[in-house]
């Protein structure tokens, strides 16, 4: 399998619908975040809950919530120095329990509503599993016999300790179905009352950078491994050593991560965060010494609120410092092989749509008064912005890679496919370069130029001492000069350049006319790179590769019939 595979409709929908998702979050969400209105986040599930329901009206396909809400939470999180667990978390499973109600029931009115009441309780459960899993079981015992306390202070006939979580969870699932049913509504209104594009903000073309720029972090896997067996350390150890000696490495860790994670600094030096661990602390301090049954000693008592303080503190801090390593870009292009392989280019094509997304979102005082209209207006700005990116999909050139290590068989892979396109008269122009042998021993290189056949001597092993070296080799300057105008005047459907490395990404070699093919050329480029400057590669010349086709390990097949599709289907200039 290619490393970066064809991006489907499927994916192509669900990053149209995760975008639209992550612009509510982004226009509505700072405004309810800012003045602090109660159940925010309940109220931003809705609206998300709204537009998927509605949007399954007019695209049926499987999965597309699921993979709708991998889009957004990483657009949401997507930040130069972090990946955020709990808003992740949040908007992923919401996504999922909805895909997995409509699995089981269809896309179905009780499946909707279902899908919605669980997908929005899902805030409550974990709002709990967070304190539990910051502050520890202890937490759990300081709210029962607090509430047991008010059940006799106040002489309730109930369960005064579930009965406020039963009573906010029924809320939360009422909330939900209320949010399916507007869905559904509006999802029927959709089918039967069409906008016209003249309605839109036609702004999709606009550039959102689909690189970051580097923020001078050094990203290291041997922290990542370290900070993973601290916060595991830390947390196995409380309780089965000296609360001093567990205290002072709590501090250390503390005061590690604040100096190596300016992120992790600014998550504990938050006000409110403070105010919480006095508040807690005292709280703990008063439940455990006059409300259990056996009241402890007050020093106990104290020790064990800021013993739960302290554990949320390394974890809060822990989380942030993980979420910050794993933004290393090795460690995201790994995840990119692996099943989730279509999802990097999902979210550029969530980063191109984004400002056009966010364009076309109402302001809040619209959005208040009128939300199913304001729905009704983004599901059928996704229609459209579907239809034009079927559209550019197949006037747009694509750019391909084939790499593999020294002698890997780069070259004889590229010969075969001019083969190939020549049998089946596709034109192909370009370069590549063949090795000269004698007796066993590489002496040199030839350039080949595709159009024509002809070769010219291009490396050599002797030659004057002011002449330009690759290895142990000398360039010949003119065949370099000669081997840029024949790129710069090809005018096929797929260019070929045979190979791209070092000496591009110092501007030499064949960089002016790979420039030129990127930026002005309308043909498709295919590439033959090495992998050790594979990154380096595209991130100079601002490739996205639509395939990286390692030779070592992939059928050559696969790629002719990738190309040859693309080529076929590619607008003649």
């Amino acid at each position: 399998m290619s490393q970066t595979a064809h991006l489907n409709e499927k994916w192509i929908k669900a990053s149209i619908l995760g975008t639209i998702w992550a612009s509510s979050e982004i226009v509505l969400g700072s405004f309810l975040h800012n003045l602090r209105v109660p159940f925010s986040g309940n109220i931003l599930t809705a609206i998300a809950l709204v537009i998927l329901i509605s949007a399954s009206y007019k695209w049926k396909e499987n999965g597309l919530f699921w993979r709708s809400g991998v889009i957004c939470a990483l657009l949401k999180t997507m930040s130069p120095s972090a990946v955020i667990f709990g808003p992740m978390i949040a908007i992923f499973s919401e996504s999922v329990l909805l895909e997995l109600s409509t699995r089981l029931l269809g896309r179905t009115i009780p499946g909707f509503i279902l899908g919605s009441a669980l997908a929005m309780s899902w805030n409550l459960f974990q709002k709990i599993f967070n304190f539990i899993i910051f502050y520890g079981y202890n937490i759990v015992e300081v709210y029962t016999n607090l509430m047991k306390y008010a059940e006799k202070q106040l002489f309730l006939k109930f369960d005064a300790v579930w009965a406020p979580l039963v009573l906010l969870l029924v809320l939360y699932a009422l909330f939900g179905v209320a949010s399916a049913i507007i869905g559904i509504r509006t999802g029927k209104k959709i089918v039967g009352n069409p906008l016209f594009v003249s309605n839109f903000i036609l702004t999709a073309n606009s550039h959102f950078s689909r690189r970051q720029k580097y923020n001078g972090f050094n990203y290291s896997k041997f922290w990542l491994a370290l900070n993973v067996a601290l916060i595991a350390g830390t947390l196995f150890l409380v309780g089965r050593i000296h609360f001093a000696a567990w205290a002072a490495m709590v501090f250390v860790i503390a005061t590690v991560w604040a100096v190596r994670y300016k992120r992790a600094l600014r998550q504990i030096a938050r006000p409110r965060l403070w105010i919480l661990f006095v508040v807690i602390t005292m709280i703990t301090a008063f439940v455990l010494t006059r409300m259990q049954a056996e009241p402890v000693p007050v020093s106990d008592a104290i020790q064990t609120g800021i013993e739960m303080n302290l554990r949320a503190i390394i974890l809060i801090m822990g989380f942030t410092v993980l979420g910050t390593e794993l933004y290393n870009p090795a460690i995201r292009e790994y995840f990119g092989k692996t099943y989730f392989r279509q999802l990097p280019a999902a979210i550029e094509l969530s980063l191109d749509s984004l400002p056009a997304m966010i364009a076309n979102t109402p302001n809040v005082k619209t959005i208040l008064k009128n939300p199913v209209n304001v729905v009704h207006h983004l599901i059928e700005y996704a229609e459209y912005r579907l239809s034009e990116i079927r559209q550019n999909s197949f006037n747009k050139p694509k750019n391909y890679f084939i790499t593999g290590k020294i002698g890997a068989g780069k070259t004889s892979l590229i010969q075969k496919l001019i083969q190939k396109f020549q049998h089946e008269n596709i034109p192909v122009s370009g370069i590549y370069s063949i090795r000269i042998l004698e007796n066993e021993k590489t002496t040199g290189y030839d350039l080949v130029n595709i159009s024509t056949g002809k070769t010219l001597r291009f490396l050599k092993e002797h030659g004057d001492e002011n002449q330009q070296r690759i290895g142990k080799f000398f360039i010949d300057g003119k065949v370099v000069q000669k081997g840029n105008e024949i790129l710069m005047n090809s005018k096929s459907k797929l260019i070929i350049i045979d190979e791209v490395g070092r000496l591009e990404l110092e501007d030499k070699g064949w960089a002016q006319s790979l420039k030129h093919i990127i930026t002005d050329s309308k043909s498709h480029l295919l590439l033959s790179v090495r992998k050790e400057v594979l990154r380096e590669i595209a991130e100079k010349f601002k490739i996205s590769p639509e395939i990286i086709f390692n030779v070592e390990e992939q059928n050559e097949e696969d790629l002719f019939a990738l190309i040859m599709n693309d080529l076929q289907t590619f607008p003649d200039k």
